[in-house]
């Protein structure tokens, strides 16, 4: 040790005494043992609370994505039978659709053929009274112009209708005979 002591008597600043080194270690392992008992039970409870966090994280993602994948998968279905339920519905509108114009069609045609009845029916009705007015007014025209011709009164009501139905009676004839010829107008 007298190689570390200075040339003057005075000792190295470069070497550390003794106590020192026994000091710094002692108050080394002090520390060291605090630290053990202290420090790293702490930081080793937060790395298990970390851990445990971030498993049970990942454990729930992974609950909720088997979730949304079971939601997604019922989402799906409902939505494709949704789709084939419309489908369906449209399928009988237009069927209902179908045999509503039907229907429809039916009833126009049977009222349309009521109305042409009913018209038909109208007109023969009419055109009877129009000629039942006809031959009384020409009978009467007749019997009047028959009498001023003969010269006598057609005052009797059978012979004046005798005389009227044979006037009409010709007048019929000489009105089919031109037409059945074929000759026309």
């Amino acid at each position: 040790m007298n190689w570390i002591l200075a040339a003057e008597g005075e000792p190295n600043p470069l070497t550390p005494h003794v106590a020192e080194i026994v000091l710094g270690i002692v108050v080394f392992a002090i520390l060291v043992a605090l630290v053990r008992k202290f420090v790293v039970p702490n930081f080793e409870k937060t790395f298990a609370e970390r851990t445990a966090a971030i498993e049970g994280g990942m454990a729930q993602a992974e609950k909720a994505q088997a979730e949304a994948k079971a939601a997604l998968d019922e989402y799906t279905s409902q939505l494709t039978h949704a789709r084939h339920e419309a489908a369906r519905i449209r399928e009988d509108a237009r069927e209902q659709g179908a045999t509503i114009i039907s229907e429809m069609r039916q009833q126009a045609q049977t009222e349309a053929e009521r109305i042409v009845g009913t018209a038909h029916t109208q007109v023969a009705a009419e055109r009877q009274q129009v000629l039942e007015q006809l031959r009384t007014e020409v009978g009467a025209i007749a019997t009047t112009l028959a009498g001023r011709i003969v010269g006598e009164s057609l005052e009797d009501e059978a012979r004046r209708r005798r005389t009227v139905e044979r006037f009409i009676s010709e007048l019929e004839s000489q009105d089919a005979s031109p037409a059945s010829s074929g000759g026309g107008r």
